[in-house]
């Protein structure tokens, strides 16, 4: 709780992980012997302002994360939910069976088990600013936009870019509001963020490490090896 706010975060494990081509969903596969999600809900319930976690999954994948809530607990209250077919259809069902008392949504991915817990308490702090923040990095590379896939068409200005990350924090009031616009009008976004965006609000960046990387692919695994051994230095 902040401010006498209660903050409930959304862990979103609920992706088919198909760029993975792995017999099991990412989420479930380990990283020195831990899974991957099993080291995200540590990293999300270590906050000091957390009240809730609601664990967005696959239905099918309810045996794994069985497995891994018996090995490694869960000291914050928690509940489970099951996805829908998108990313953004699995946060809403989870917007519709968080807790009635919740004033502030933590939306995060699964996958992203490097997370700075100090990073995740800013972003809770800092959502008071605008109602609506992101972690994310400066783009490192310079980005070509095609329209057809084939051809760089512009050159966008790298100054101006940023690499959106999660967790992603908002005031309750302003992500449902932007939840249900989006539903109206038809419109599916690429993160939470983006939905807000069309309501209007602003999103205040928060910059952050390049290791909080999400595990999508098996190169990933690697870098994720990595990122392991260096804070073990």
């Amino acid at each position: 709780m902040i401010n006498g706010n209660f903050v409930t975060a959304f862990i979103a494990a609920a992706g088919m992980g198909k760029r993975m081509n792995a017999p099991i969903n990412k989420q479930f596969l380990s990283i020195e012997g831990v899974p991957i999600l099993a080291q995200t809900i540590k990293k999300i319930e270590a906050s000091k302002y957390v009240d809730f976690i609601l664990l967005i999954i696959k239905s099918s994948d309810l045996n794994y994360l069985s497995q891994i809530i018996s090995k490694y607990k869960i000291n914050t209250n928690y509940k489970i939910c099951y996805g829908g077919n998108e990313r953004q259809d699995s946060i809403n069902n989870g917007l519709m069976n968080m807790p009635k008392s919740t004033d502030i949504i933590l939306t995060h991915d699964g996958a992203r088990p490097f997370v700075c817990v100090e990073k995740i308490d800013q972003a809770i702090e800092s959502v008071f600013e605008t109602g609506a923040c992101t972690l994310a990095n400066k783009v490192k590379d310079t980005i070509k936009v095609s329209y057809d896939g084939k051809n760089a068409d512009y050159t966008p200005n790298r100054a101006l870019l940023w690499q959106v990350q999660t967790p992603q924090v908002f005031l309750a009031d302003v992500l449902k509001s932007a939840y249900k616009q989006a539903y109206s009008e038809g419109y599916y976004g690429t993160d939470d963020c983006s939905l807000v965006e069309k309501t209007g609000r602003k999103i205040k960046l928060i910059d952050n490490s390049y290791d909080n990387i999400k595990i999508t692919t098996k190169e990933d695994l690697i870098f994720a090896k990595a990122i392991l051994r260096k804070k073990d230095l």
